[in-house]
């Protein structure tokens, strides 16, 4: 197809206009190849879905996007994405030829849809466009007709473009004020109908005066009979956002018009002025004759539709409308333009509402006024379901579709292929199919669809040919060539030679069905060489192009993918493109013959790749380099760009042919002489250098010499240096260093005391408490104690057993260490004890300690030390004293030693010695002699979702026994969103029943958890798992962890674009961790060590500690999205569309008991995002925390301290900074809840929703309540999807109600319907807690128990069913997040719970401190007073803890870093403390 003056002038003013430029082949196609640089528009290859190329923008860099097309299937793709492209500076140029349908289709999701119906106008609308986009931030779509070559276009000069772009917005956009034409602003039709009324009266037609018809109409349309039109007495409301458009539209036509000297009018009206038939056209058109009572309106702008305009184009006078569009294969009775006429009328009174008709445009070349006259009566008489045509119809050879070029330069691979295998090349995606199968034919997912069907009819020759041999009637001649050809079916020589001659037996007269069949799939006795051929252009998006599902279907098929980017050229492409690398995924998939091949640089390893690929029984890939610019492009250039990529290794050479492990040999062969060579000269270099670490070094003699002479030197140093040691030691007293630690506090204090002990020349020794007997601690001489303070002042777990021995020892009365000098250091917190009467706590293990050994003889030869982390250093400040006494009764205290300490071990070394999160797991897995793993894998293991843990239940008596801890695993599984498939629920039922502890947990991480896994079953549930395409990536660890996401079921349009987003910024910031599928999946790295990892957001050391993210639509607060790290809430449209968020930070629940560097926070708010601005912004909160958090010390590693120490608005601003852009001021919004709402509920689509109470979110089966077992039926014919809540129940959602009936027969059988719980009840939350987690106090099996009793209370008083948000953990991690709960219990020690009061309702506030440490008598005792005063002096509507701040119990926390103050209680309600 030639290029139109329309289609090259819209392609000009795109290439002058935009900062980036896509092409989906169309029109505009070969004008781009011929004259603009191939690397400036990126051109994507036939079938190939265009919106990741459109989505996946930089548009903080970019202004203006283009994207040209023709009215195709490529349009169709655009249409689930408009939403997210409606916002964005993006102008879509589709050129049409014939039908408007496929155009239309995207009109109502984008702002603006322009129409141009001649090449002067589409000349003009692009500039409009353009300049649109740009100044209001949204998306264009420009219509316009391909046309012919006659036409004529007057174009602006380049240089008046720039100015015309940037120039400002007018503030008050006229046209009169530029064209002396009077005029109605736009801004206006949102205002009062006189103004309208006035201007009309005035002879005007829509604020222009009548008769001055847009310069774009056709030839031949002119004005006839002007007469002062009669005053419309009617109006269309117009709602701000509309107005809004409207006024943007007018400001950038003004400017159009200062450039160009056309006014860009909406309606262009000619003919009568006072009609009484009014023809509304929608094409191109040139049927504007001259006839009596017959006007004529060209509509530009469609959206937003100027329906005000339209109504008052429509005279009293007008008794017919007809509405002509150019659209034939509309799906429904009624086109788009018509119902949108059809509905203004509606405003006009129903007497003076004319007529109106649908007509069809043909092509009206040719026609003559009569012809038009002719057509208008038989409109008018028609009846008004009828669709009459004005000019003949449109063939369809006019629109079929063209034959897509193949540049020149291309064929020298195909010529290849064509050479190898003749006869046997089939090309499934040839553009040769176009013309009969439509432009889709050359789609990667058309062509494997075909071949997938000709193997489909090869399996069933195969299965013919042996169903026939089984006749036992059949000749002996004919079963011979069946049984021949079965033998070599894949043989490309013989295969169809022997199929030849069973085709002329079977015809000879065989009367079977498989013979028939057989005839019938006979041209599959062939061996085909079947082949894919395509551009990088889908290695953008592996997913979209097909690409993916060609590699994982394991069908014998071959693909070539042409790569012409030039070397030279590669830095100038797009970086917010990235490309994929095609032949490391391909090859990472394990059963994928890949290869990499370059014609211009080895033709024989092009003929060996393309044979081999060919024999591999499987997908085969062949990377082919083949850089070009254009079709002009020399030879030599071609060779010198590819001699550049090759030796350069930008485009290395290889091969890799997975089938040569099963015979053992090496699969990956590397084809690059340059690189090769390269790689060599390393190795060779490393050869060199590793001599210098063996242990016989080959040196030359000298060398040896001189070193022997130094090792001797060396020697006699240090044998001087161990003889005065020796000496000097004889005399000093042996030190015995015992200590026990839970956290590992004290074990870190004996080590560092030990080691201090040798540098004064001390003989030293540390162990545990619980190593030593009684009878070797009495032959000591001088041991020190180091022990810290358990639970209610207990000893810590590996000094309990020593304490036993102590206790029976002084029970007999002996005194066995009558020569034991000792002195020993306690550590401890006096906050835990605020009590008088529980301040004997403090540092009690201790104390009792140092009574004990004096009881049974030993003499203390130091004082007690005590450490008191409420001190200025901690338990520091009481060490220091402490230990130089030690020194000063040992004598060594006079010697000054200068020494150097060596750094801890954190597990910020663990995580940068781990190798990006592998450590020693592989070899910990395979250790049968323990059930647990490293110690120093034990962090490093978390990255994939996974704790150590044990049964605490029964770690005394195991440890009794003398064997380790019964060590099992925790699995978390990554959930974005919360959302599985009934399928998915199957496997993790199944996984706990045969993997698993028999029941699993859903959590408030909104996501699976199972508990009790041993270690052999790690690998296998994991890989369970990953079979449902889910996955436990980064669920735990110092990186993103599970994004939560409301559920809210009444809004299924809403929750899918929120879950969508869930999904988007999970896997954005998700760390790649490809040691997650090595070491469970058994994938292995394609090239060894030659391919490192490589973490482009988190580095080898990820994050200082965990990220949360939630996301919230109110009213319903479900995620407690202030209490996260980065938290969104949700703004939505008057259409109830999602629209952005507001974003905030630096929400988070951990705090340490005692520690009052840690306390809890509630996020603050940034401001308003758009959906791709939150990513962006969350993707620069994560790099900052990275490279800004505290990695010294955990306890204040989140996110929330990093944001206190920058202080907040140096932080936002940072944030802005990396981003790009700056946050827009918050938007209004209302919360009323954090709870669930159960029962039924029906969503907007008609689907019904129902939210079961799962109480803490343990899935099993109990006495009366099996649901695990309802759960699980439920899944087996539920056709829509479960949703997790935050607050660990679940929702079984999407429930058509055809399936009603069965869904509730189910949950009425199982009780699982019941819902008959308190408020309290239904309200509360409990993590997990004893026995496998590190808690301090039970939460899951003990909050039920304890809401039995408070329920009770609620009951007496009437609160039955009142909302009490009320939440238990076991430790003060806060897992549940009890720091914005109304009520909640912190676990302390076994029975001992912080209680803390006067959270926010629905989460936006923290609660307080109320009492250090209670038990159950006193929380009960505590909480019935209060109960029976909430129940009779409440406000109405009063939530209890509002209630208990009013009431003065306690005083509201404003901000997180004030959240010691004013703990204990207000007034009369205070607590005293210690």
């Amino acid at each position: 197809m030639p290029i139109t003056p329309s289609v090259a002038a819209v392609a000009r003013i795109v290439y002058l206009c935009s900062d980036v430029v896509v092409d989906s082949p169309s029109a505009f196609s070969l004008f781009w190849e011929k004259s603009i640089p191939k690397s400036t528009v990126t051109v994507l290859s036939c079938g190939t879905d265009p919106n990741p190329t459109l989505l996946h923008q930089n548009y903080d860099a970019i202004s203006l996007l283009s994207y040209t097309v023709s009215s195709s299937s490529a349009l169709i793709r655009l249409l689930p994405h408009l939403p997210d492209i409606a916002s964005r500076p993006i102008v879509i140029h589709i050129a049409v030829q014939g039908d408007l349908a496929d155009a239309l289709v995207l009109r109502a999701a984008v702002p603006y849809f322009i129409h141009s119906s001649g090449a002067q106008q589409a000349h003009d609308n692009a500039l409009l466009a353009s300049r649109l986009a740009r100044t209001e931030l949204k998306a264009v779509i420009h219509v316009f007709y391909i046309g012919n070559e006659n036409d004529v276009v007057e174009e602006v000069s380049e240089e008046k473009m720039k100015p015309f772009l940037f120039a400002k917005r007018s503030p008050t956009p006229t046209l009169s004020e530029v064209t002396g034409r009077p005029h109605t602003p736009l801004s206006r039709l949102a205002g009062s109908a006189p103004d309208r009324v006035a201007d009309h009266a005035k002879g005007l037609a829509n604020g222009y005066a009548n008769g001055h018809a847009s310069e774009h109409s056709q030839d031949g349309a002119h004005s006839s009979q002007l007469a002062i039109p009669s005053t419309p007495t009617f109006t269309v409301p117009v709602d701000p956002a509309t107005a809004g458009l409207l006024k943007g539209y007018e400001s950038a036509a003004l400017e159009t018009f200062a450039l160009v000297h056309r006014p860009q009018h909406i309606l262009a009206q000619h003919g009568h002025c006072d009609p009484h038939t009014l023809v509304f056209s929608l094409g191109p058109t040139s049927a504007a004759f001259d006839i009596y009572g017959v006007g004529y309106v060209d509509v530009s702008l469609l959206s937003p539709l100027p329906s005000s305009y339209i109504l008052s184009a429509i005279r009293a006078s007008v008794t017919h409308v007809i509405v002509l569009e150019r659209v034939q294969k509309w799906t429904t009775k009624w086109t788009p333009f018509f119902l949108d006429i059809a509905s203004i009328l509606q405003f006009r009174d129903a007497e003076a509402r004319p007529a109106i008709r649908s007509a069809y445009l043909g092509d009206t070349s040719g026609l003559q006024s009569e012809d038009v006259a002719t057509f208008l009566e038989v409109a008018k008489a028609s009846k008004p379901s009828a669709r009459t045509r004005l000019g003949a119809p449109i063939t369809s050879h006019s629109i079929s579709p063209e034959v897509p070029h193949i540049p020149k330069h291309e064929s020298s691979y195909t010529e290849i292929l064509s050479h190898l295998f003749g006869e046997r090349l089939e090309i499934s995606n040839s553009p040769s199919l176009v013309p009969s199968q439509g432009k889709l034919a050359t789609s990667p997912e058309f062509a494997l669809g075909r071949i997938r069907g000709t193997l489909e009819e090869r399996a069933e020759l195969i299965k013919a040919v042996q169903v026939l041999l089984q006749d036992s009637k059949l000749p002996s001649e004919v079963h011979s060539l069946l049984s021949r050809w079965i033998l070599i079916k894949d043989d490309v020589i013989k295969a169809p030679q022997i199929g030849e001659e069973i085709t002329v037996a079977l015809r000879s007269g065989i009367d079977h069905p498989s013979a028939t069949r057989i005839l019938s799939l006979r041209e599959h006795f062939k061996v085909k060489s079947r082949w894919i051929i395509g551009s990088d252009a889908w290695s953008y998006d592996l997913g979209a192009s097909g690409l993916h599902h060609t590699i994982a279907s394991g069908l014998n098929v071959n693909v070539l993918i042409l790569d012409t980017l030039p070397y030279t050229t590669r830095i100038t492409s797009d970086p917010s493109r990235r490309k994929h690398d095609i032949g490391l995924y391909a090859m990472n998939h394990g059963d994928v013959y890949v290869a990499s091949v370059a014609i211009y640089s080895s033709y024989g390893q092009v003929l060996q790749a393309l044979v081999e690929a060919d024999k591999f029984d499987g997908p085969s890939i062949v990377l082919a380099y083949l850089p070009y610019t254009t079709e002009d492009s020399p030879a030599l250039d071609l060779l010198k760009e590819t001699k550049l990529a090759v030796d350069s290794g930008y485009w290395p050479l290889y091969r890799w042919d997975p089938s040569k492990e099963a015979v053992g040999k090496e699969p990956f062969s590397l084809d690059s002489d340059k690189v090769k060579n390269d790689l060599q000269a390393f190795l060779d270099r490393q050869n060199h250098l590793s001599q210098l670490v063996r242990a016989k070094p080959l040196f030359p003699a000298e060398l040896v010499t001189s070193l022997g002479e130094t090792v001797k030197a060396e020697r006699r140093k240090r044998a001087q240096q161990v003889y005065a040691e020796l000496l000097s030691g004889i005399d000093a007293p042996p030190l015995l260093i015992l200590y026990a630690s839970d956290s590992g506090a004290a074990e870190k204090k004996a080590k560092r005391l030990g080691g201090r002990a040798q540098v004064r020349r001390l003989s030293s020794t540390t162990a545990i408490m619980d190593t030593m007997t009684l009878d070797s601690l009495s032959n000591e001489e001088h041991v020190v104690f180091i022990i810290s303070t358990s639970g209610q002042g207990e000893p810590p777990q590996n000094g309990r057993t020593f304490f036993k021995l102590l206790n029976a020892a002084i029970a007999t009365g002996s005194k066995p260490f009558a020569k034991l000098k000792y002195s020993v250091f306690g550590m401890g917190d006096s906050h835990y004890w605020p009590r008088p009467e529980d301040a004997h706590h403090f540092n009690r293990p201790s104390k009792e300690l140092d009574s004990k050994l004096a009881a049974l003889g030993g003499e203390r030869f130091a004082d007690l030390g005590l450490g008191d982390d409420q001190d200025a250093d901690g338990a520091e400040t009481g060490y220091k004293v402490w230990e130089s006494r030690i020194w000063k009764a040992l004598g060594v205290d006079s010697i000054q030693v200068q020494e150097a300490e060596p750094e801890p071990i954190t597990i910020e070394h663990v995580k940068a010695a781990s190798s990006y999160a592998r450590g020693t797991i592989v070899d910990g897995l395979e250790d049968t002699s323990t059930g647990g793993i490293a110690a120093s894998d034990a962090p490093i293991i978390r990255f994939h979702g996974i704790y150590l843990q044990d049964d605490r239940d029964v770690r005394d008596e195991r440890e009794v026994q003398g064997v380790e801890p019964a060590y099992d695993f925790m699995i978390r599984v990554r959930l974005p969103g919360g959302v599985c498939t009934p399928a998915q629920w199957l496997v993790m039922d199944q996984i706990a029943d045969e993997l698993g502890g028999r029941n699993f947990k859903l959590t408030t991480r909104q996501t699976f958890q199972f508990h009790g896994v041993i270690k052999k079953n790690l690998k296998p549930l994991i890989q369970a798992i990953n079979r449902t395409l889910l996955d436990t990536l980064a669920a735990c660890g110092d990186a993103i962890r599970n994004v939560l996401c409301s559920t809210i079921p009444s809004s299924s349009k809403l929750h899918a674009q929120v879950y969508a987003f869930s999904k988007a910024i999970s896997n954005h910031l998700l760390p790649r961790l490809t040691a997650y599928h090595e070491i469970f999946l058994d994938k292995k790295m394609v090239a060894g060590d030659a391919l490192k990892d490589f973490e482009p957001l988190y580095g080898p050391m990820y994050l200082p500690r965990k990220l949360k993210i939630a996301i919230a639509v109110p009213p319903t607060n479900d995620v407690d999205v202030y209490a996260h790290d980065i938290g969104f809430i949700a703004m939505v449209n008057e259409h109830g569309d999602l629209v952005g968020f507001n974003m905030i930070t630096g929400g988070g629940m951990g705090v340490t008991h005692g520690n009052k560097k840690t306390f809890p926070s509630t996020g603050r708010t940034l401001g308003f995002v758009t959906p791709e601005q939150g990513i962006m912004a969350s993707e620069k909160i994560l790099i900052i925390q990275r490279d800004n958090g505290n990695r010294v010390d955990r306890k204040t590693g989140r996110l929330k301290y990093t944001i206190d120490r920058m202080g907040f608005d140096t932080f936002k601003a940072e944030v802005e900074k990396l981003s790009g852009f700056q946050f827009q001021p918050a938007r209004p919004y209302r919360f009323d809840r954090n709870i669930d709402d159960f029962g039924w509920q029906t969503g907007e689509d008609g689907n019904h929703h129902f939210t079961c109470f799962i109480e803490n979110g343990r899935v099993q089966d109990e006495t009366g309540r099996h649901f695990k077992t309802a759960l699980r039926e439920i899944a087996k014919i539920h056709k829509g999807e479960f949703r997790l809540t935050p607050n660990q129940h679940l929702v079984i959602s999407d429930i058509p109600t055809t399936e009603l009936p069965r869904i509730k027969r189910l949950l009425a059988d199982y009780k699982l319907d019941n819902l008959n719980y308190t408020g309290l009840r239904l309200s509360s939350s409990a993590c997990v807690a004893l026995p496998t987690c590190l808690a301090m106090a039970e939460s899951e099996r003990y909050l039920p128990l304890l809401i039995d009793k408070v329920e009770k209370i609620c009951e007496e008083n009437g609160l039955r069913n009142d909302s009490i948000v009320m939440r238990m953990t076991g430790c003060p991690n806060g897992c549940t997040r009890p720091y914005v709960a109304e009520v909640a219990f912190v676990g302390k020690a076994i029975g001992a719970y912080v209680m803390l009061l006067g959270g926010g309702y629905y989460g936006q506030r923290l609660n307080k401190i109320y009492r250090e440490s209670v038990t159950e008598p006193e929380i009960l005792a505590i909480l019935e007073p209060m109960i029976k005063r909430y129940a009779i002096e409440r406000l109405d509507g009063e939530r209890f803890g509002d209630f208990v701040i009013r009431a003065g119990y306690i005083s509201a926390t404003t901000d997180g870093r004030a959240w010691y103050e004013g703990i204990g209680g207000e007034g009369p309600y205070r607590e005293i403390a210690a």
